[in-house]
């Protein structure tokens, strides 16, 4: 019998994660979510903007992320910003701790999505960006862009 493909359908992103953080290492976790919460997602009502995550009692967290009200939902729909439990392995929390702990590193959302059916959530362990790094970036994607318009113009002309 041939293996079944692993299906991933997109969420939400943290676009402007990228922006502001070096990402050191990403890792998977489920999400513990009401059902009005889930429709809500499949509808595409996610936003992580503004998001992190935190390790209380060995537990981990996922606070700022908006999930807007389900539509056909009733007096029992979500709160749109509650806290949200995130599922790891003890071990991993326990990383994942001991690297927030670092001078400099933070846990940040990246995106969400479906897995199989399932909900999760990639989370990164990111160390801060000077405004000097951020303005290398830049400088470096104009670059790549400016490139790429030159090898296109020269194909172009042949």
């Amino acid at each position: 019998m041939a293996k079944k493909e692993k299906s991933e359908k997109l969420i939400c992103q943290n676009k402007t994660a990228r922006i502001n953080f070096f990402i050191e290492d990403t890792y998977e976790a489920g999400i513990v979510l009401m059902g009005t919460e889930v429709k809500a997602l499949r509808d595409g009502k996610g936003n992580l903007k503004d998001s992190y995550v935190a390790v209380k009692n060995e537990e981990i967290f996922l606070y700022g992320m908006h999930i807007g009200p389900y539509s056909h939902g009733n007096r029992l729909n979500h709160e749109p910003e509650r806290v949200r439990k995130l599922l790891m392995h003890k071990r991993e929390i326990k990383r994942l701790y001991g690297k927030s702990r670092e001078k400099g590193f933070t846990l940040i959302p990246l995106k969400a999505y479906f897995k199989d059916g399932r909900i999760k959530v990639e989370i990164g362990v990111g160390r801060g960006k000077k405004l000097y790094d951020k303005r290398d970036d830049i400088k470096l994607r104009e670059d790549r862009r400016a490139m790429e318009r030159g090898l296109r113009s020269r194909s172009r002309e042949q």
